[in-house]
């Protein structure tokens, strides 16, 4: 369908560990629309992990199929999954990953320059975006300058800033306060009204409680598929 941004259909993902199989996803179905803000919910072990680094193009199924943007990342060499990765996921971090030794217009510029964008309009885009998001007299600050909320932020802008089909979010809140992941929350929920496709991994009920739809994994399977008012 042209609005499925996500399709997993019978992934099942093995690991050899030493010399025994384990299973971390066991033939999972997952549909996730465009515009779409879903939880992937799930305790230690459950396989959320491993779904998000499938849904991340970071991983690909031991069987199965997983379609991301239209794309089958089964079908994709090493080269064209990172292109895939780069063009249709931006990610956001619970320990931020921003880029050491720089500011927080470099670190939003950093997508585009990867993706040959030249630097005038990759810091054009990169201080609209922090603008938009309330850092427009942070561009120039460093991370050690920056509060655990702002640097989310600035991780929110970079995972944004190449117009990304998904924002993976993956324990955005896990590192902030209580207060300041709150406001984190709103931001993704701003984000999802204005049209984001928003899919957030968490092991908080309460977290996931923020997205009208939520996916339980229990032992590598969906155990139940939740949509209702947020």
């Amino acid at each position: 369908m042209a609005d499925e941004v996500v399709r997993l259909d019978k992934v099942r993902r093995d690991y050899l560990v030493g010399d025994q199989i384990t299973t971390a996803l066991g033939g999972v179905d997952l549909v996730i629309e465009r515009g779409e803000f879903v939880a992937i919910v799930g305790p230690s072990g459950s396989g959320k992990s491993t779904m998000m680094n499938l849904i991340g193009c970071l991983d690909r199924p031991s069987s199965g199929s997983v379609l991301i943007a239209g794309d089958s990342t089964n079908d994709l060499s090493d080269n064209k999954l990172t292109e895939l990765r780069s063009r249709a996921i931006g990610f956001v971090f619970q320990q931020f990953q921003l880029l050491p030794n720089t500011t927080a217009i470099e670190n939003v510029m950093a997508p585009l320059l990867y993706q040959g964008i030249g630097t005038k309009a990759a810091k054009k885009s990169a201080t609209h975006m922090l603008t938009q998001l309330g850092l427009g007299d942070r561009l120039n600050f460093d991370r050690n300058r920056l509060s655990g909320g702002q640097q989310q932020r600035v991780a929110i802008a970079r995972a944004l800033v190449t117009s990304p089909d998904i924002v993976l979010a993956d324990e955005p809140t896990g590192a902030l306060d209580s207060k300041t992941g709150a406001a984190v929350i709103e931001l993704l929920k701003e984000l999802h009204r204005e049209g984001r496709t928003i899919v957030l991994i968490t092991h908080d009920l309460e977290i996931a409680a923020s997205a009208p739809r939520r996916v339980f994994l229990r032992d590598g399977l969906v155990e139940r598929d939740e949509r209702g008012v947020s």
